[in-house]
C-alpha cells in the first residue's frame, strides 16, 4: 500500500520536517537533485545537450542543483530560468552561487537564444502551481516545446499540471519521466496528469515517518497487496468459500449475469447462484453449468412482487454477498426488484449498472442505503445518480465519490481511467492499476463479480472492495502483458482476474 498526496499535503509535510523536525531545506533539496541527476545520467548519452528549464522557486533551485551535478558529471547542460531573479526564493539564490562558481551557464530566458536540446530538465513550478499558465511563461512553455528534445524528465510534477487533481492549468509539459519525492502526488495519478508524468520515479530523500503524522493521506495499492488475498484452508468445502447471489440479467441480456458469475468464481467464491429470468436459463447452463440458476417470470413478478418475497428472502439470506444489477433492464419489474434486495439482504449488496439507474429513477431508494451497501457506477451513472454533469464529475472524480459515500454513509466505487474508491470511514484510493484495453463491453459487470467473490469470503466490505477494484486492473495489465492491447474480452478480463490471482498465491 502507498499514500499518495496532493501538493496541499506536501507543503504541509515539507513544512513540518523542515520547521517542526529541523531537517534543513538544503537537505532536502539536494538529496531531491541527485535523485533527479541520476535518472538522467541513467537514459542520456554524455554527448547530448541538457537544457534545465526554472523557475525561481524551491522547483527551480532543486533544477539548478541537478544542472550543476550533472556539469560536474561531464554533461553540457545550461540552466535556462524564467521569473524575476531578485525576488527568487533564498535556496534558488544559493543554488545559483554554487553553480555559477563551478561554472554552469545560468541564463535568464529572455537572453536565452533558441535552439534543439536532446534531453530537457522540467524545473519550473513542481507541486507548487495553482492558476493558470499565461503571458510570458506560455511563451517559455512553447520555446522549450519547439526544441524538441528526445526526452523529458520533470522534476516532482510536470510544470503545468494541477498537483491535486491532474488537470491541466492551461498549458503543460509533457515529460517522459517524472522524479517526484517522498510519494507520488495525485497529479501523477489523475488524468490528464498520468498521462503527462510518464514513468514516475518515487524518490526518497529523507522525509521522516513523523512528517506524517496525521493519517488523512489517499492511497492506492501494487502487487505487494496480493498478500490481503483471503486464506485458502487445506481443510475445506466449497461452502468454505463464500456463497455469491447474482441478481442480473434481463429477456436477451444474459451476458451481464453470466460475466459478473464467472468472475466471482474466478475471485475465489465456493458457490455462485443467479437469479435471472427465465429466457436466460439455456444461455447461462451452458456458458456456466458451475452456477446454480434459479428463474422467474418478469411479467409474473411485475403482477404479483410480494408473490416472489419468500424466495428472495430465502436467497439473501443464503448469500454472503450479493450482486444487483448487471444487465437487468428497465422493465416494470425491476423497481420492485431492486427495492426487494435493497431491504432485504443484510449482507453487502454490490449494485451496478440497471441497479443504479433504478435508484437514480427513483431517489426514494436511498433511504434503504445502509453500510453494506456499494455502489459502482461510470461516469454517465454517477451523473444521473447525484445530477451533475459529466464533465463536473471528470473535473473531480474523488472529490464527487468522497461527498457521494459520506452523504449516505456508504461505498462508493467511481469508475474511470483512474477509479476512485470513497470508503464509508472517510478513507480515499485511487487504483493505478488497469489500462484502456478494458474499455470493453462487460468489464464492469466483471468487476461486481470480483467484489462480490472477495466479499463472500468474509473480507471486510471496504478492504474487499478496493482490492477487486485493484485485482480487477491487474487482470487487464496481465492481459496486454501476455497477448497486447487491442483484443482483450470482459471474459477474458474474469480469466485473468484467476491467474492473477494464483500467482499471488503461488509467490507467498
Amino acid at each position: 500500500m502507498r499514500a499518495l498526496l496532493t501538493g496541499k499535503q506536501m507543503k504541509e509535510v515539507d513544512h513540518r520536517t523542515i520547521h517542526e523536525i529541523g531537517i534543513p531545506s538544503l537537505v532536502l533539496m539536494e538529496r531531491a537533485a541527485m535523485a533527479v541527476a541520476e535518472e538522467v545520467k541513467r537514459r542520456v548519452k554524455k554527448t547530448e545537450k541538457i537544457w534545465c528549464a526554472c523557475g525561481c522557486g524551491n522547483n527551480g533551485a532543486d533544477g539548478v542543483a541537478a544542472a550543476r551535478m550533472l556539469h560536474l558529471a561531464g554533461y553540457p547542460v545550461v540552466v535556462i530560468y524564467m521569473g524575476n531573479r531578485e525576488k527568487a526564493s533564498e535556496e534558488f539564490h544559493c543554488q545559483v552561487d554554487i553553480a555559477e562558481c563551478l561554472g554552469v551557464s545560468i541564463i535568464a530566458y529572455q537572453d536565452f537564444i533558441p535552439g534543439r536540446c536532446d534531453v530537457l530538465v522540467d524545473a519550473i513550478f513542481g507541486v507548487g502551481l495553482s492558476r493558470p499558465v499565461e503571458g510570458e511563461m506560455l511563451s517559455f512553455f512553447a520555446m522549450l516545446k519547439e526544441a524538441a528534445p528526445r526526452l523529458t524528465v520533470a522534476v516532482d510534477l510536470p510544470s503545468g499540471i494541477s498537483s491535486d487533481n491532474g488537470q491541466l492549468l492551461g498549458a503543460a509539459l509533457k515529460a517522459q519521466v517524472t522524479v517526484t519525492f517522498g510519494w507520488e502526488k495525485w497529479g501523477t495519478v489523475l488524468y490528464p496528469g498520468r498521462d503527462y508524468s510518464g514513468k514516475v520515479v518515487v524518490a526518497d530523500i529523507g522525509f521522516p515517518p513523523l512528517s506524517m503524522m496525521e493519517n488523512r493521506y489517499a492511497y492506492t495499492y501494487g502487487s505487494e497487496d496480493l498478500s490481503r488475498l483471503p486464506l485458502r484452508p487445506a481443510y475445506a468445502n466449497k461452502g468454505s468459500f463464500g456463497r455469491v447471489l447474482i441478481v442480473a440479467g434481463s429477456k436477451h441480456m444474459g451476458g451481464a449475469a453470466y460475466l459478473s458469475a464467472l468472475a466471482a468464481y474466478r475471485a475465489g467464491a465456493g458457490l455462485v447462484k443467479v437469479l435471472t429470468v427465465e429466457e436466460n436459463r439455456e444461455c447461462l447452463q451452458s456458458r456456466l453449468p458451475e452456477a446454480v440458476l434459479m428463474t422467474y417470470s418478469g411479467e409474473l413478478f411485475h403482477a404479483n412482487p410480494e408473490d416472489y418475497r419468500s424466495v428472495l428472502e430465502e436467497n439473501c439470506e443464503w448469500a454472503d454477498a450479493v450482486v444487483l444489477g448487471p444487465g437487468l433492464g428497465k422493465e416494470p419489474y425491476v423497481e420492485a426488484l431492486t427495492e426487494m434486495v435493497l431491504t432485504i439482504a443484510c449482507t453487502p449488496i454490490v449494485v451496478d449498472a440497471d441497479g443504479l439507474n433504478m435508484i437514480a429513477a427513483h431517489p426514494y431508494m436511498c433511504g434503504y442505503f445502509t453500510e453494506n451497501i456499494i455502489l459502482t457506477p461510470h461516469l454517465g451513472e454517477m451523473a444521473r445518480l447525484t445530477g451533475k454533469t459529466i464533465r463536473e464529475i471528470q473535473e473531480d472524480i474523488p472529490g464527487t465519490a468522497m461527498e457521494y459515500a459520506a452523504h449516505y454513509g456508504i461505498t462508493c466505487v467511481l469508475k474511470d481511467a483512474v477509479t476512485a474508491v470513497a470508503l464509508r470511514d472517510g478513507r480515499l484510493y485511487l487504483n493505478t492499476s488497469g489500462n484502456s484495453a478494458m474499455a470493453k463491453a462487460g468489464s464492469g459487470d466483471v468487476l461486481t463479480g470480483v467484489i462480490a467473490g472477495l466479499l463472500a469470503q468474509g473480507m471486510d466490505e471496504m478492504e474487499g472492495t478496493v482490492l477487486g477494484v485493484y485485482l480487477h486492473g491487474a487482470a487487464g495489465d496481465h492481459y496486454v502483458k501476455e497477448k497486447g492491447s487491442y483484443g482483450l474480452l470482459a471474459s477474458e478480463l474474469a480469466d485473468h482476474v484467476g491467474l492473477i490471482i494464483e500467482e499471488g498465491v503461488w509467490h507467498e
